[in-house]
């Protein structure tokens, strides 16, 4: 049998072996981690050594790493009552708490006019296109780009920011926000006063060490220069598509983009469509954020962007991660135009 090819990493990365790793071994540590006693220091100890590896791969040295639930919640706590703008571009968990007024061009660019009111993301989930931040950004999404781009939050020079484990190998329902020294919080989770008092509840010591191990491998993985192999992976798809399906349409292609992502657009041919048909040939692939595509909408990000709602019905994402090789684009690609020929014929 022909091994399926996940291509849907900006969903969620499959678990890295060293993540897995230290999570077996935090799952033997006994100890609550705000205990005094030796099994308590032993969790504490895990804790802390996650948040100095998720610190020092961030850039974040001086910043407080609040461990949450994933940055979902991260985004909630950053967000709730503060009053921010944003363009209609925003991951749903971040679309959810602010005023989405904000122009956004063709290229998906956001036109950002007071930064301390605003809530950024650093790349866009559905189609990889970065933003050109300015300073003072008060809350920045990096859920997509941390991992897969060297980038730093003490660079970012913004307030707050927005990390998530299992976009980069780790654990799902782990995540963490980041805050510049001196910014004032109220905890939307309020009792034991773990977290430095943001937020209450005992830690997931087993999350966290896993999170923390998968971002020191995803580091790795950037200093040995994976993503510029996985860019030109991508790249090649896109060249393949485009010289023999020339009515597509590739989102953001004239805009710098995360180096795994490609989002494209077949008029005609739905996404969801396309989404099933490639599932049944052995290919994981996406129709928008993961967070959504379930619902049977076009995407606002795409009509934020200029598209039509046709347009916007039939894209797809195609996200590449560190597993991924050249035969699996290329069989992909040739499974894709398979496809889309037999949808022509049916067409004409």
């Amino acid at each position: 049998m022909t091994p399926r090819v996940y291509l849907d990493w900006n969903a969620t990365a499959p678990l890295r072996p060293e993540a897995r790793e230290a999570m077996l071994a935090a799952m033997d540590v006994v100890g609550n981690p705000s205990s005094v006693h030796a099994e308590g220091r032993a969790a504490r100890a895990l804790v802390e050594k996650a948040r100095a590896q998720v610190g020092a791969a961030l850039g974040a040295e001086g910043a407080e790493i609040i461990f949450t639930s994933g940055a979902s919640e991260a985004a909630a706590l950053a967000c709730d009552g503060r009053g921010l703008v944003a363009g209609d571009i925003e991951h749903d968990a971040v679309a959810a708490w602010v005023d989405p007024s904000l122009a956004v061009d063709s290229r998906g660019q956001v036109e950002v006019r007071a930064p301390g009111r605003t809530a950024l993301q650093l790349a866009n989930s559905e189609t990889g296109v970065l933003q050109d931040l300015p300073q003072g950004i008060a809350v920045c999404d990096m859920t997509q780009a941390f991992g897969k781009l060297p980038v730093a939050f003490n660079w970012l020079g913004c307030d707050m920011a927005l990390v998530s484990a299992h976009k980069l190998g780790g654990p799902k329902g782990v995540g963490a926000l980041v805050l510049r020294p001196g910014i004032e919080l109220p905890a939307r989770i309020r009792g034991g006063g773990q977290e430095l008092g943001r937020r209450a509840g005992t830690e997931n010591v087993t999350g966290i060490a896993g999170f923390g191990a998968a971002t020191e491998a995803a580091q790795r993985d950037l200093a040995l220069g994976k993503w510029a192999e996985i860019e030109h992976f991508r790249n090649i798809l896109e060249k393949v598509i485009a010289a023999a399906a020339k009515e597509t349409i590739f989102v953001g292609k004239d805009s710098p983009r995360l180096p795994n992502t490609t989002c494209f657009s077949t008029p005609g041919w739905k996404g969801e469509t396309q989404v099933m048909q490639m599932d049944l040939a052995g290919f994981a692939i996406s129709a928008g954020s993961a967070c959504s595509s379930g619902k049977l909408r076009e995407s606002r990000v795409l009509r934020a962007m200029g598209l039509s709602d046709a347009a916007a019905a039939s894209a797809v994402r195609v996200s590449l991660g560190p597993e991924t090789c050249e035969d699996d684009v290329m069989r992909f690609a040739e499974n894709w135009l398979t496809a889309v020929s037999k949808m022509r014929a049916r067409a004409g």
